[in-house]
């Protein structure tokens, strides 16, 4: 069963999203291959918004045009705005990145086709942010930002010479899994944190469990999801495992983010069965141990350092155990893990997802999949009636060519044109 945030939370995000609505255009978008999000396909279908919101999705074109901006498909493809349900944005000092980086980095997203981006970690400038983009000061994505919370005392440091990305020294992978109980937080501690969290208006708290032998931490996100109930603050965790998510799952917090990649989930049904029935939504980030290669051919980690071939394993056990988890039911959505840009972040995740995942799988994966790995389902990443009107015209069909996900060419968010390619193709095909 799929649970989703309370009835007043979503009224609550239903009035901000449409808050600019003054600003929405009226469109009926034609002549368009439609791939729904849900793994449905319109091939020759219009949609027609109007107010922010989608009113009408149909085969052939729409019964009636009058007062509606047209946009031509020319046979191209229209999705779901792109949802990255996992990510960091903010790199560096946080002042600077909002005074001198935010803004062109949002216009990124937009122009790869990002309507929605949850940021995992988010420093308190990102608030600003995300209010600048509500008030229309500057032009973005819709942002979702969490805080994180820690489950129990740090439990000593990584070993020597590990130093950058904590990826690279995952104490959740052994050899360096911990082997004697983490230090407990008081209940009245996190209780404050999580009171904290909630007074900034973040909009989920984020969690990292890897147990330890008799230690704190599933008890610790069990205080945490049921804090944050209370608040309407759901909370979102962090379990590389197959352990680590066992261990959660226990706790059931509102998503799972990341695909368990070490632990092998073929060899336990069982497993598999339970963490899948659990009902709690899992978001995908299998290329962060899928080597990037850079223009020179040098493979590189999520951090542009060299990659680090000890965790190599991850790259073929984190699709393995998506696939098996997706075959029992499980909701899994996009989300990278990464600062790379948008669009390359968006091409790494995709030769991942492309191991066990077909065309019209990731289509759902990146629709209806990531909208529920950030508890908006009800408002984002289906195109049919009722649903916000955040969508993206690609050039091709990626049913044929996943990578045709890469060619963005018209993204409306809110019922508003954000990024406009259209006059830089001829033809069908882009200027040089």
């Amino acid at each position: 069963m799929r649970r989703t945030v309370s009835i007043a939370s979503v009224a609550v995000l239903a009035s901000a999203m449409l808050a600019s609505i003054a600003a929405a255009q009226n469109l009926a978008i034609v002549n368009a291959r439609i791939l729904d999000g849900k793994g449905g396909v319109i091939e020759r279908g219009s949609v027609v918004v109007r107010d922010g919101k989608i009113v009408s999705v149909a085969a052939g074109a729409p019964a009636a045009t009058a007062g509606l901006q047209a946009i031509d498909g020319q046979g191209r493809t229209l999705m779901p705005g792109f949802i990255d349900a996992h990510r960091h944005i903010a790199q560096g000092d946080p002042a600077e990145w909002l005074a001198k980086r935010a803004v062109p980095q949002m216009q990124e997203f937009l122009d790869a086709g990002f309507t929605t981006v949850l940021c995992a970690i988010c420093p308190d400038q990102a608030l600003e942010l995300r209010q600048r983009i509500d008030a229309g000061a500057v032009k973005g994505p819709r942002l979702l930002l969490a805080s994180i919370i820690p489950l129990a005392r740090a439990a000593g440091a990584p070993g020597p010479g590990r130093g950058g990305d904590p990826a690279r020294f995952d104490n959740s992978r052994p050899p360096r899994r911990p082997t004697e109980a983490a230090g407990a937080i008081p209940a009245a501690d996190t209780i404050k944190a999580v009171e904290a969290v909630a007074s900034k208006k973040y909009d989920y708290i984020k969690t990292v469990i890897t147990t330890t032998p008799g230690g704190p931490e599933t008890q610790t996100l069990k205080l945490i999801v049921t804090e944050g109930k209370k608040r309407n603050l759901p909370t979102i965790t962090h379990a590389v495992s197959v352990i680590d998510t066992l261990a959660a799952v226990e706790a059931h917090p509102e998503v799972l983010v990341h695909t368990p990649h070490i632990g092998r989930l073929e060899e336990d049904a069982n497993t598999v069965k339970k963490i899948a029935s659990a009902g709690i939504p899992m978001t995908s980030t299998l290329a962060v141990f899928v080597p990037h290669f850079g223009d020179d051919n040098t493979p590189l980690f999520r951090d542009a350092m060299p990659f680090p071939w000890d965790t190599l394993s991850s790259a073929g056990q984190g699709p393995v155990n998506a696939r098996l988890l997706w075959e029992a039911g499980i909701s899994y959505g996009y989300g990278t893990d990464t600062s790379w840009s948008p669009k390359v972040s968006l091409a790494d995740e995709l030769r991942a997802l492309s191991l066990v995942f077909s065309p019209r799988d990731i289509s759902r994966i990146l629709g209806q999949g990531a909208a529920r790995s950030t508890l908006r389902q009800d408002l984002i990443g289906t195109i049919e009636p009722g649903k916000a009107a955040d969508l993206v015209l690609v050039d091709g069909n990626p049913l044929a060519n996943i990578d045709d996900l890469l060619k963005p060419v018209v993204t409306i968010k809110g019922g508003r044109i954000v990024s406009d390619a259209r006059s830089v193709l001829v033809k069908g095909q882009r200027r040089q």
